[in-house]
């Protein structure tokens, strides 16, 4: 919404341009603090809808439900509609909207229960150099659209498997056309049952060490619900994912979504770009692909 994107960004002196759309009057005459009590954080104890998994957050952390995650990534981040999201964790004493927010989006693939007898024998240095050369090919398809280039630059963290509580994490450094900044994108798995809980932090390259920081109890803070849990497989009943930890790292998942729900994953995954960049004109695609050819 044009006059409450310019009340939020304006606050921290980022640049954004008018569109065409209405602004609701009440949302138009909010400020920040008041645009974030409207989200309603949580703490504590949370069930994640649907029931399969939960956090335990500590008072250093909140929770956005799934409604008020999508306020968020649409009105304030300037994402496309429709993200269907578990919510987002934010941190307690950092805004988003500022230049240094960062959060935590939370969604659930049920593919399958991941095995993850592959996790002792993937070359992480090898697995690095195939994904550099899909995305070679893939930058080719995208500038072949009209589209900017988005590089893989390598890991900005290796990845860490624990076989003990089933959780994954690494993190990807990206170079965008037109943008000083490189992005970060940072991930984080819990292998349940059925499925595996999927953790992306949005955050630029200067969060990177927040992040790493905040890693571990990210990583304690979230599980799966009783009978939803990794050690609940039962081989009779339950449906084995045709990937394993390596292409849970490569996009295995991203390889079953549509070319939609691939790009908005990546409007999702690189807002601080659209915080920190220049967001004069072009609008959210063209600063996150390069402005598209006419």
């Amino acid at each position: 919404m044009k006059k409450l994107l310019w009340l939020l960004l304006a606050c921290f002196a980022v640049n954004t341009y008018a569109d065409n759309q209405e602004a609701d009057t009440t949302e138009a005459q909010m400020t920040a603090e008041q645009f974030m009590a409207s989200l309603a954080p949580q703490s504590g104890y949370i069930q994640l809808p649907g029931g399969v998994a939960e956090l335990n957050l500590s008072d250093r952390f909140q929770y956005l439900t799934p409604e008020s995650t999508e306020r968020l990534l649409v009105d304030a981040w300037g994402n496309p509609p429709g993200n269907e999201t578990l919510g987002m964790i934010i941190p307690a004493t950092t805004s988003p909207l500022s230049r240094e927010g960062w959060g935590v989006i939370i969604t659930y693939q049920e593919d399958g229960h991941v095995q993850d007898s592959d996790a002792d024998d993937i070359d992480y240095d090898d697995l690095l150099d195939d994904m550099k050369d899909e995305n070679k090919a893939a930058n080719k398809a995208r500038i072949e659209a009209g589209y900017g280039s988005m590089v893989l630059v390598g890991w900005a963290e290796s990845p860490r498997y624990d076989k003990a509580t089933h959780k994954f994490y690494w993190a990807k450094e990206y170079k965008t056309d037109n943008t000083e900044e490189n992005s970060l994108n940072y991930n984080i798995r819990v292998l349940g049952r059925k499925g595996v809980l999927v953790l992306n932090a949005v955050a630029g390259m200067e969060q990177l060490d927040t992040i790493k920081q905040e890693t571990p109890e990210l990583l304690s803070l979230t599980e799966f619900t009783q009978g939803n849990r990794y050690d609940d497989f039962d081989s009779n009943t339950d449906h084995v994912a045709e990937y394993g930890l390596a292409a849970l790292v490569a996009g295995g998942v991203a390889a079953k979504m549509g070319l939609f729900a691939k790009l908005l994953a990546l409007l999702i995954a690189f807002k601080k770009i659209i915080i920190i960049g220049v967001l004069a004109v072009g609008g959210l695609l063209a600063k996150l692909f390069g402005k598209k050819s006419k």
